[in-house]
Formats: structure tokens, sequence, C-alpha cells
């Protein structure tokens, strides 16, 4: 039997993860909704970092960021993906992807970026998003339409690419 200062110790020498969740919002045309983070280059979708340390899951934090960021709180839809992303000067990254759903017209006029972290936003074809989505965010976003199209399942990716 161990003690709890075996169990601490163990749990201490775990290697660490990092966790986060995104929405993938869509327009009647079927274009993607992306936002400009100022405190780094390049687009994202609206998401974040779960808080682990406040027990949230990953659909409430992808829900949160979601709200706090573009100033919209509605329910999330199904997960779309989730996606093992190796670093290289980071810890390992676990991205769950839940379907935002289809916004409308006062749905966009309704959001409200939170200027402490973001540039801009903006509506992005499929055909352009490897434009602004390089790398395994833009292959996680690709595979998260084609389930939304296919009806299919959760995609299970690793650094973008599907696996199973």
């Amino acid at each position: 039997m161990t003690t709890t200062q075996d169990f601490a110790t163990y749990i201490a020498g775990l290697p660490r993860v990092l966790a986060g969740a995104a929405a993938l919002f869509r327009d009647a045309e079927g274009r993607v909704l992306l936002v400009e983070p100022n405190y780094r280059d390049g687009w994202a979708l609206p998401g974040g970092t779960i808080e682990s340390d406040d027990g949230e899951t990953p659909r409430q934090g992808a829900r949160r960021e979601t709200a706090e960021e573009i100033g919209l709180d509605v329910p999330l839809g199904r997960l779309l993906a989730v996606d093992w992303v190796a670093g290289t000067d980071r810890p390992p990254l676990v991205a769950y992807l839940y379907d935002g759903g289809v916004l409308g017209e006062e749905d966009l006029k309704a959001i409200r970026l939170q200027e402490e972290e973001l540039l801009s936003w903006r509506l992005v074809p499929r055909e352009e998003l490897a434009e602004y989505l390089p790398g395994a965010l833009g292959r996680r976003v690709l595979a998260g339409l084609d389930v939304l199209a296919d009806g299919s399942g959760t995609a299970e990716l690793e650094n973008g690419h599907r696996v199973g």
C-alpha cells in the first residue's frame, strides 16, 4: 500500500500535457470564423486553454473562451475532433474541437472582440483556410469540416493528421 506522500510523488513525476478547446463556427455560406490574436502571429479559432485548476471540462472551456473572446455564449454542438499535438518547446497539447454551429446575420453583428487578446475576426472559405491556419491547426479545422460534411464520428488526430 502506498502512502499519501508516495502518491503525491508519483503524480508530481507524471509527464505534463496542455489541454485546449475551440469552437468551429461557420456562416450560411460555410465560411469559418477565425480570430486574429494580438499576442502571437497568425490566426486561430475562438478558444483557448482549459482551466483545469477550476475543474473545467474541455466543453466548458471552449464555451467560456468563446464568450470571453467574441462575446457569443452559445451551447456548443458535438465534439468534432481530438488532436494530439507534439511540442518541441512546450509539453504536448491535447486540442478539442467542438461544433459551434452556423451563425446568422444577427449573431455576426453581435460579435464583440476581447480587445486584450484579439485584433480582428473574419470569415474564411475552406479553400483559403491553409493560408490562415498552417500546420496542425489548419488540418484539424479541415478534419472538423469533413466530419460535419459526412456525418462521421469524432476525428482522432495526431498533429492534425487522421489516425486509427
